[in-house]
């Protein structure tokens, strides 16, 4: 597998899926949840509409991954994970990073499941939800690697984390390199 990171619009990819930092609800919101119910459409939202009416009535749990359909990006599906919400160092410790670190395997998994050789990766948690961009990039890139290593993500040939601002890529250069 290929690991690269890039600064950009993760709805501008043009690969097999495009990970979404979803909240629970999977109804959209705001930061990179809410641009790809934008650029994706109405397909997008009324397909989480359908998880939420069959698969996750509660909405989706913090380090899940499901798949719909991505609508008008230039992707074949969205997979959408629920990172946790930073809540310090001690709770990171208690078991969160893990959390966070399951997003990015769990999505991986349901790639590889849909026969996915190509994903896109925000930064997850590091917005809105508060996560330290260092660890939160140390943890995803972790998680990838293992993911490959054990073969999680069979057939995903390239990971790429695409990344807004100049911090986020320095983060997710710097774990890829270390």
């Amino acid at each position: 597998m290929r690991i690269e990171c890039v600064a950009g619009d993760i709805t501008g990819q043009s690969v097999d899926v495009i990970v979404n930092a979803a909240n629970s609800s999977l109804l959209g919101g705001g930061g990179v949840d809410g641009a790809i119910h934008r650029r994706g459409g109405p397909e997008v939202l009324a397909a989480c509409k359908e998880v939420r009416a069959t698969t996750h009535p509660d909405g989706l749990p913090t380090g899940q991954a499901v798949a719909t359909t991505a609508g008008r990006l230039d992707a074949r599906w969205v997979v959408h994970v629920v990172g946790p919400v930073w809540a310090g160092a001690e709770a990171a410790e208690r078991g969160r990073r893990a959390l966070l670190a399951s997003c990015f395997t769990e999505a991986l998994r349901v790639s590889s499941g849909l026969g996915a050789r190509s994903v896109a990766f925000p930064a997850v948690s590091a917005g809105v939800y508060g996560w330290p961009m260092e660890d939160a990039a140390r943890t995803a890139v972790a998680a990838v690697r293992a993911a490959d290593r054990d073969g999680v993500a069979a057939g995903v040939e390239l990971v790429r984390f695409v990344l807004f601002g100049g911090e986020a890529h320095a983060a997710f250069s710097a774990a890829l390199a270390g």
